[in-house]
């Protein structure tokens, strides 16, 4: 198997081949974070029965791909099956045969349905098929191991995991595949003789997020900064349309996911549902809780909790860095090339909220260095009551060892150093979320420096420094 990191999925799929009882997972995610490739590499692309379901195809397109799987996989028909409910009643006939393959380590028969909300075309009855094959049949087979996987996030949360229907508590166990950490893309990097310095790396991943696939895209023949011009700038780039396909791909009207992102782009503090919800383009209601929801299933926003605040008063930021690196620079086009834009005020300002961001998607790795990967946190934002003209802190990682760490994180081109201006700033924010907050745990303020830390005159205010290295570790 030549699976990168992914441990804990692994681990999901073994306790599969190991049970005793019938699964049914599910496996979803954001478009090109690798969740076909898992599967078939962890399985040795062996399955008892494999298919892929065809984007825009309509249902007798589906019906036939899936009858030229049961005949790869050894069942002979003549015709292609009339309906779903036929076609799933010929593949209960293949896996009862004798001749099926068996996976050889658990003799368990394993059934992969790939791309599954696209087999779901209008009117068709598909998830009707579905349903009955697995309530009348599958669920009663102790050595099957059924796996649907698709990018269709809304599809598949909606019609298969808080589903109050047929697939009602029917999923035994869901995978959600999400971007790889640093220490990930260095290994991916390595495997593809990709050389790049770790601050290099860093700021990729403020371009491409860890998507394995746009990770895979890069020449090791060019820097950085060339992939990124040839890879995004270029229209015959592979990544130049890939913000609209995306969101495409993943949601059946995505316009409203798209305005909510759009407008978290330019609030790098994030918003309030409430504060959203007044925006027109995004609405309020179910629809923009469905919405919220999909998209912190798929990774690119988050839900924080504001430190002063009751949970209804969350706050939402945007995580992605490739949605942030997308609307700030392709869709909202000024130059032409990538080198144009370095240097620029626009880019010091995404990097500076990019970097930010890296750090949001990995908190464990800020923990492990800080030393309380065993201690119980939980992670905060806050904002001073003055409101957009007060103190803001991204990130308080609030510890039940009476410590609580105000993060600040920076990215410069050489290594950070505090000067007058930045220590007036950090004890101003601590002194008014100490007053307003009324915290009576130690406070900590931790920088958090990409490119390494210079000490000075300064230094003396931040507990904790971590550096860029540390932000790679498994």
């Amino acid at each position: 198997m030549k699976i990168i990191g992914r441990k804990h999925e692994k681990d999901v799929l073994l306790q599969c081949l190991k049970s005793k009882r019938p699964e049914f997972v599910a496996v979803y995610g954001r478009r090109r974070v690798g969740k076909t490739y898992l599967i078939r590499e962890y399985f040795n692309q062996q399955f008892s029965f494999y298919t892929t379901g065809l984007t825009d195809e309509k249902t007798k397109g589906q019906l036939r791909a899936f009858n030229e799987s049961l005949k790869t996989c050894g069942y002979v028909s003549k015709t292609p099956p009339k309906d779903w409910f036929e076609a799933f009643a010929w593949l209960r006939e293949l896996l009862e045969s004798d001749k099926v393959y068996r996976e050889p380590i658990n003799n368990k028969r394993v059934i992969f349905l790939d791309e599954l909300p696209w087999m779901d075309t209008a009117r068709s009855d598909f998830k009707s098929a579905l349903d009955y094959f697995w309530n009348s049949w599958a669920s009663a087979q102790e050595d099957l191991v059924l796996i649907v996987c698709g990018s269709a996030t809304s599809w598949i949360i909606t019609n298969l995991l808080t589903s109050k229907k047929g697939f009602h508590n029917r999923v035994t166990r869901r995978i959600h595949l999400v971007a790889f950490t640093l220490a990930e893309c260095e290994k991916l990097f390595e495997m593809n003789e990709v050389v790049m310095t770790r601050s290099q790396m860093i700021e990729s991943y403020m371009v491409f997020g860890g998507v394995p696939h746009y990770l895979n895209r890069l020449d090791p023949r060019l820097s950085l900064a060339q992939n990124i011009n040839e890879l995004c700038f270029k229209e015959y780039g592979e990544l130049h349309n890939e913000y609209y396909n995306l969101f495409h791909s993943l949601f059946a009207k995505p316009e409203k996911h798209i305005a909510i992102l759009e407008t978290l782009a330019k609030k790098k503090e994030g918003m309030t549902r409430t504060e959203l919800s007044k925006q027109k383009a995004i609405g309020g209601g179910s629809v923009l809780t469905k919405n919220l929801r999909e998209l912190e299933e798929c990774g690119f926003i988050r839900r924080f909790s504001n430190y002063t605040k009751e949970e209804n008063n969350a706050v939402y930021q945007l995580i992605d860095p490739f949605t942030l690196f997308a609307i700030a620079f392709i869709e909202n086009k000024k130059f032409d090339s990538w080198n144009e834009y370095i240097n620029s005020p626009g880019y010091n300002f995404w990097r500076g909220n990019s970097f930010e961001i890296v750090c949001l998607n990995h908190i464990n790795q800020i923990k492990a260095a800080l030393g309380i990967s065993g201690i119980e946190t939980n992670e905060f934002s806050w904002r001073s009551k003055e409101g957009d003209k007060g103190a803001q802190i991204d990130l308080i990682i609030y510890r039940k060892d009476g410590v609580i760490n105000i993060c600040e994180m920076k990215f410069t081109n050489k290594e950070y150093m505090l000067d007058k201006k930045e220590y007036e700033k950090l004890r101003n924010r601590m002194e008014k979320f100490q007053d307003e907050t009324g915290a009576k745990e130690a406070i900590h303020i931790t920088l958090i420096c990409g490119n390494g830390y210079k000490q000075n005159e300064y230094s003396g205010i931040a507990q904790n420094i971590i550096v860029g290295d540390e932000l790679f570790e498994d």
